[in-house]
């Protein structure tokens, strides 16, 4: 691996993981991020350590089996998320697993997030479903939302949050920023209305796609 990319690679997602913590994306020790490196290595961050507090050389490097090849403590108990995209997409480079406060909530209450509502989502990040509840940390995570891996930037996780990807880390995060901030949007748009704001026609959205 060269040691000039190594390190923009680790530098850039320090810069996500602090991002996360002042956005008030994740708290204390929650969520992890990842990025594939080109020799096909991983970097995670590491278990029990808050993201505002993370240091570059805390970072490890896994190989595709989620082994360490470099670093010391445990990689994040969700490494296998991570490891199950970069399986199936080849696209993806990065991503974030964080618990984004209005995201998570309308999992909690059932409420679809509807994305054709609003053109810039639409365009950017698409559809995003909601993976049934599994228990954190475990291959059940990897089982309810493989369906949804391939097709979709961003999944939410009920009760657990929400994971974006990109071809970056620059853009798995701001996926998430974009929708935890349209997550707000269609909150107000329903307090204001009394009802659940509805998606563009089908050829408004057949539109937005043809621009992207």
């Amino acid at each position: 691996m060269n040691g000039s990319s190594d390190g923009a690679l680790r530098d850039s997602l320090i810069l996500v993981c602090r991002q996360l913590y002042r956005k008030g994306l994740v708290a204390a020790t929650d969520g992890n991020v990842s990025c594939r490196c080109e020799d096909g290595t991983v970097f995670i961050t590491p278990s029990g350590i808050p993201k505002g507090e993370l240091e570059a050389d805390q970072l490890l490097s896994l190989d595709d089996q989620g082994r360490v090849l470099d670093g010391t403590g445990l990689p994040s108990s969700e490494f296998r998320m991570h490891l199950a995209v970069y399986e199936r997409r080849p696209d993806v480079r990065a991503v974030v697993h964080a618990h984004p406060p209005l995201l998570t909530a309308f999992t909690l209450a059932g409420v679809p997030f509807t994305s054709e509502a609003l053109p810039e989502v639409w365009m950017n990040v698409g559809a995003v479903p909601t993976a049934p509840y599994a228990t954190p940390s475990t291959a059940e995570v990897v089982a309810v939302m493989a369906p949804y891996i391939e097709g979709h930037q961003a999944i939410l996780l009920e009760r657990h949050g929400s994971l974006t990807m990109g071809k970056d880390l620059q853009q798995a995060y701001l996926r998430l920023e974009k929708l935890e901030h349209a997550a707000f949007t269609l909150l107000y748009s329903r307090i204001l209305s009394g009802q659940q704001p509805g998606p563009l026609p089908p050829e408004a959205l057949a539109k937005l796609v043809a621009l992207h």
